[in-house]
């Protein structure tokens, strides 16, 4: 059911006056969720994997080489669609002064730097421990 004009002059007003008081929040609501098209891209690539193996198991049933490889070819797609569906950027607004949007893509998350594996935390703990500064 749609807004009414005045329901939608309302929600607009109060859009204008979030985003004056609080820019900073107005633009952390705004950001888009790719979650939705990566999820979609997921299920698509396991499908991708069971059509593969499907095709595997008919090639080696019919004895028919070609089906098989067919299959491992479809299930390695499958198995790069369901990779990059995990591992894509997501995308954040940012809304200017005017209220204008800017799509800008979210900074890549750093690697894990050497050395935090988990030994070193329990070595870190350990050492914590026998100074006293941990229980």
């Amino acid at each position: 059911m749609p807004l009414s004009e005045h329901e939608q002059r309302l929600l607009e007003q109060m859009e204008k006056a979030l985003y004056a008081e609080d820019p900073k929040f107005a633009t952390s609501l705004r950001s888009t969720s790719v979650g939705a098209a990566s999820r979609g891209r997921a299920a698509l690539g396991v499908l991708g994997l069971f059509a593969g193996m499907g095709l595997i198991l008919a090639g080696m049933a019919a004895t028919v080489i070609a089906l098989g490889v067919a299959g491992f070819v479809v299930m390695l797609i499958g198995a790069v669609i369901t990779y990059t569906a995990f591992s894509t950027r997501t995308v954040v607004t940012v809304v200017d002064e005017e209220g204008n949007e800017i799509p800008q893509a979210a900074a890549p998350q750093a690697p894990p730097a050497q050395g935090n594996g988990f030994m070193d935390r329990l070595e870190d703990r350990w050492r914590k421990r026998a100074e006293g500064g941990e229980q």
